[in-house]
Formats: C-alpha cells, sequence, structure tokens
C-alpha cells in the first residue's frame, strides 16, 4: 500500500470516528432534553408527596429545582420513586438523573457526583420518649439502647462508622414507622433529621409523647448529586448546574426557598402523607 493511499485510507477513518462521534454526542444531547430527579419523599418540609399526584414532590428541594432548571435551561422532573433505599437504588442505576437532596459518603460518592455549594444543612438528632427519657449528652450515650432508623439513613461518616461498630440499631423501611415504634416503647430512641422527624411526629399526633433532645449527633450538608450512570452526566452539563447552584447560593435563594418550602407544608400539605 502506498503512502498516499494510507494516508487516503487514515482520512477517511478519521471521518468516519467523527462521524460516529458526532452523532453519538447527537444521540446524548437528545436523550437530555429532559432530566429526572427523586430524593427522600419522608422529608418535610424538604421534599414530600403532593396530596393529588402521589408521585410528585413538593418542598424546599422542589423550588430548588425549579429554579434550577430554569436558570439552566432543562426540565427537571421531579418524582416519588419509593421509600429512600429504592430513591437511592434508582439514581445508582442511572434510571434516574439527579438526587435531589443527599448527604455525602464516600460509598454514595462511587456512583454519584457531588455539586458544591450545598443545598441546606440539616440537624441530625436522637429521640426520646419524654415519659421515659435518658441521660444523653454524647453518641457513648448511646450505647447498650437499641435504637432504629430509616434504611440506608447516614448521619455523617464519623457517625456511621462509630454507629456500626458501637451501637444496636435497628433500620425501617420509613419515617413513620420508626416514630411508632419508640411511642410504643419497642426502642428507645430514633436518629434523625430534626425539621423531618418534628413535621412527622406531628402529622402522626405524637409530638407530645416524643421529643428530640440536645446535642445533635451531626450536622451535614444536603448535596444535589447527579449519577454517575447517567446518560446526561457530561462535563457540559455538571458545569451548568454548578454555576447555577452558585448563583443561587450567592443571592440567598436556598435560604429563601427553605422559608417558603416549610411555610407550604405547614398551610396546605399536612396531610398529604396519609396518601
Amino acid at each position: 500500500m502506498t503512502p498516499r493511499v494510507v494516508s487516503s485510507y487514515l482520512f477517511s477513518l478519521v471521518l468516519m470516528l467523527l462521524s460516529q462521534s458526532s452523532l453519538a454526542a447527537g444521540s446524548s444531547f437528545a436523550a437530555c432534553d429532559e432530566l429526572t430527579a427523586t430524593g427522600n419523599s419522608e422529608y418535610p418540609p424538604f421534599l414530600w408527596r403532593d396530596k393529588q399526584n402521589a408521585m410528585q414532590l413538593q418542598g424546599v428541594n422542589r423550588i430548588i429545582m425549579d429554579e434550577l432548571s430554569r436558570r439552566i435551561q432543562v426540565p427537571i422532573r421531579l418524582q416519588h420513586v419509593g421509600p429512600w433505599s429504592r430513591a437511592q437504588s434508582e439514581v445508582k442505576a442511572g434510571r434516574v438523573d439527579l438526587m435531589a437532596g443527599a448527604f455525602y459518603t464516600s460509598n454514595r460518592a462511587d456512583y454519584m457526583d457531588y455539586f458544591t455549594p450545598v443545598l441546606l444543612y440539616t440537624q441530625s438528632v436522637v429521640w426520646q420518649r419524654k415519659a421515659t427519657p435518658f441521660p444523653f449528652q454524647r453518641k457513648e450515650d448511646l450505647q447498650g439502647r437499641w435504637g432504629v432508623t430509616v434504611i440506608n439513613n447516614s448521619f455523617g461518616e464519623q457517625f456511621d462508622r462509630y454507629a456500626k461498630d458501637n451501637l444496636n440499631i435497628l433500620t425501617v423501611a420509613s419515617l413513620a414507622q420508626a416514630l411508632k415504634m419508640l411511642a410504643a416503647n419497642r426502642v428507645d430512641y430514633v436518629l434523625y433529621e430534626k425539621s423531618p422527624a418534628q413535621a412527622y411526629a406531628g402529622l402522626l399526633g405524637l409530638s407530645q409523647e416524643l421529643e428530640a433532645v440536645s446535642p445533635q449527633i451531626s450536622s451535614e450538608g444536603l448535596y444535589l448529586t447527579l449519577s454517575k450512570a447517567s446518560a446526561c452526566n457530561t462535563p457540559g452539563l455538571r458545569h451548568r448546574i454548578a454555576v447555577a447552584l452558585r448563583d443561587m447560593s450567592q443571592e440567598g435563594f436556598m435560604e429563601q426557598a427553605l422559608l417558603d418550602g416549610a411555610a407550604l407544608w405547614s398551610l396546605k400539605n399536612r396531610q398529604a402523607l396519609l396518601n
């Protein structure tokens, strides 16, 4: 084969590869004319299921997702896909693109890209029965007692490691189930984030029986994440999302969304979780 023929062959090969690359890029772009998102649907005021449409999610994080969608000019469909453990599985598999609120753990970072800055911060606390409290000042005070939390919940890697090695913590499918177990004296405490558990205790009529005690066990950032298995996970999209989140944070949008979402929960949606 002469040099000229070789050169012609290589040129044709490059053109073919570029063409295939362009088609693939076009297919990827076409597949990303909409993003799907989910989250913990038992997490008021951050997220809860809509009363009229149980597959839709409302709350603080919905307000943030709607504004992010407007700024990156890509529709974001935020929906309920099942319990918190199922939501994580769907994002891990890439069947859902975005997780609208997750704590950082190294395990989750294996299958999700984390965006900064955080959406918001939330406190995780110990919940006890008012009638039978026990002294609590540090995590070591939980040793020898039985606790419960929701499957696949995290309280920050440091506490998670300590709990795995030293504490007896059961896991159940829902926050409502955990709080009912505590009220029925089946466990000694519940570990969960303060605001969502407070909202659920009120909904279940348990506010007079249960209380959150100080100090908090952790204060963690709620991050927006993007599945590494998502067809939409491209450098361009990640950059657009990161810039939009930075601007929203600097403008104080997240804090206002927290106030608006909490007000929405209080005024309109206390019965939404009964569906």
